[in-house]
């Protein structure tokens, strides 16, 4: 259940705030029961469904003993042909936990990397030897093809697609609504500022945060800051330490070197425009930061 539940929920969060993701659930039979006894009926026939290239297909994984011996079974050849069709309109596949068998039985893993859950993997390589299945990872991404490693890494996934649709910021204030550390998979060799240091629950720190990123061309007092989130100034430098680990001034920096260096692939934008757009004083601070950015992850 929480294949599917997990990344539902993440996408309904996300439409929440956006009026988009509208969501639907599908299957080859009218009504099954999932491996913890739910229910689950009047669901519309896959064949129903209306996609269009950008769209996510999750296909949630089922119980292994169900999977292992249910490979012949001819009820999912429509189902394997229904994926292949969507995939070569451009439908991005997002298979969680042994989910990605389906996708490696229809032949949309040829060739491609992917992954499934640990206690699977070996399996999986009996089954499909030439496939390319990378263990400790939580998920992979191979053109419009996703696997992920099962139960709460399908989470981990679907924050990662809202990543690339909508920001890091709106990935990250999605897995704040959920609870949740925004883990990302180990292809990045390292995290965004706009993700890192928030693996907290206090509210004012987030919300100094997030104004932090969408003002940094504003300079504020740590009188100011403290203000916007009714703590002492000296209470705020405390707290902010304390829950992100760094201070206030150095979280502003970061954040102004990180939009700064994303800048600069802007066609047209001048090293003026960035100092500017970034709150620093002029070309000359930017650019001394610019070049010791290095120690400021140290």
């Amino acid at each position: 259940m929480l294949d599917m539940s997990g990344p539902s929920q993440a996408f309904l969060a996300a439409g929440q705030l956006l009026g988009g993701y509208p969501i639907e659930y599908c299957s080859f039979r009218e009504e099954i029961v999932d491996s913890s006894g739910l229910r689950l009926s009047g669901l519309k026939h896959y064949t129903a469904v209306d996609l269009q290239a950008g769209d996510l297909l999750f296909l949630p994984g089922y119980q292994s003993q169900v999977l292992l011996a249910d490979k012949d079974n001819p009820e999912w050849e429509g189902v394997y042909a229904w994926l292949r069709h969507e995939a070569a309109k451009g439908v991005r596949l997002c298979a969680v936990c042994s989910g990605a068998f389906l996708l490696a039985r229809a032949g949309l893993l040829t060739g491609r990397f992917c992954t499934t859950h640990w206690s699977l993997i070996a399996a999986m390589r009996k089954e499909f030897p030439a496939l390319d299945i990378r263990d400790d990872i939580l998920f992979t991404e191979d053109g419009n093809l996703y696997t992920s490693a099962g139960i709460s890494s399908g989470i981990d996934l679907a924050l990662h697609l809202l990543d690339a649709d909508q920001g890091s910021l709106f990935a990250h204030k999605i897995s704040r609504e959920l609870v949740v550390y925004f883990r990302r998979s180990d292809r990045h060799s390292q995290d965004s500022v706009y993700l890192s240091y928030r693996n907290h629950l206090h509210r004012g720190i987030h919300e100094l945060q997030d104004w932090l990123i969408e003002n940094l061309s504003r300079r504020a007092t740590i009188d100011q800051m403290a203000e916007m989130v009714n703590m002492s100034s000296r209470n705020l430098t405390r707290t902010f330490k304390l829950q992100t680990g760094i201070s206030i001034n150095r979280y502003i920096t970061l954040l102004r070197v990180e939009l700064a260096g994303n800048l600069r692939y802007s066609p047209g934008i001048t090293m003026r425009d960035i100092a500017g757009r970034c709150g620093f004083a002029n070309e000359r601070q930017l650019q001394r930061i610019m070049k010791s950015k290095n120690s400021l992850y140290k």
